[in-house]
């Protein structure tokens, strides 16, 4: 679901053959704008993207990663390219950029030196919008949510979906971490509005209420 108001641009688009949620998030009133999580599976899918941005009056600025699976980073070479955005990950994650994974899955996937390195408390400006860094490992070593706070967003990569959480049987993967990471989710307004990068939108407090997942990590904080 599209969020358009004075303040913040968010326009999510379906990309790659995982189905990945890939956002547009701008600052409507700079035209600053970042792409977050390009899983592209081809080059062909990021026009809709480039074309959107350019209907808007925006500038892509950077690519940001909530992590560095393939499904998520694919588009990040091609997309610095185009437009020279700068391209940023947590510190934890950046060699799965610089040797990809699974590159049989992406034929086209490059190796990649990120531009920035993330880590938990950073802030990331993108005109006059503010994105905390929140570092929630589990998924990969390196996963990251994106926290909108003036807005009530969140970005929640494949740590958070709606009524399940990312994968924790793979490599860099943490069963232990991602309980840790979603405790520390919970602790943010019950209203916030969560998009992850799989599945539909939903919000804090409703994964906090019917996520079996969360309701496992939060009981045995209380144990």
């Amino acid at each position: 679901m599209s969020v358009r108001t004075d303040r913040l641009v968010l326009v999510p688009f379906m990309v790659g053959p995982l189905s990945t949620n890939c956002y547009l998030l701008a600052c409507p009133r700079t035209g600053s704008a970042a792409i977050i999580d390009p899983g592209i599976g081809s080059s062909e899918e990021l026009s809709p993207i480039l074309s959107e941005a350019r209907r808007l009056g925006l500038k892509i600025k950077l690519v940001l990663n909530t992590h560095g699976h393939p499904d998520h980073v694919a588009g990040d070479e091609p997309l610095k390219d185009l437009t020279g955005a700068k391209v940023f990950i947590h510190e934890q994650d950046a060699g799965l950029l610089r040797e990809p994974p699974w590159r049989w899955l992406w034929p086209g996937l490059k190796p990649l030196e990120p531009d920035g390195l993330l880590k938990d408390g950073d802030v990331i400006r993108l005109g006059e919008l503010e994105l905390a860094v929140i570092h929630t490992p589990g998924h990969t070593r390196g996963s990251v949510c994106f926290y909108l706070e003036r807005e009530g967003i969140l970005l929640s990569g494949d740590t958070l979906f709606a009524g399940s959480i990312g994968r924790t049987d793979l490599p860099e993967s943490s069963h232990e971490d991602m309980m840790a990471s979603l405790v520390k989710l919970m602790e943010l307004p019950d209203e916030v509005r969560v998009y992850p990068g799989h599945g539909p939108m939903t919000t804090i407090g409703r994964e906090r209420r019917k996520n079996p997942f969360v309701k496992m990590a939060l009981r045995k904080t209380r144990s």
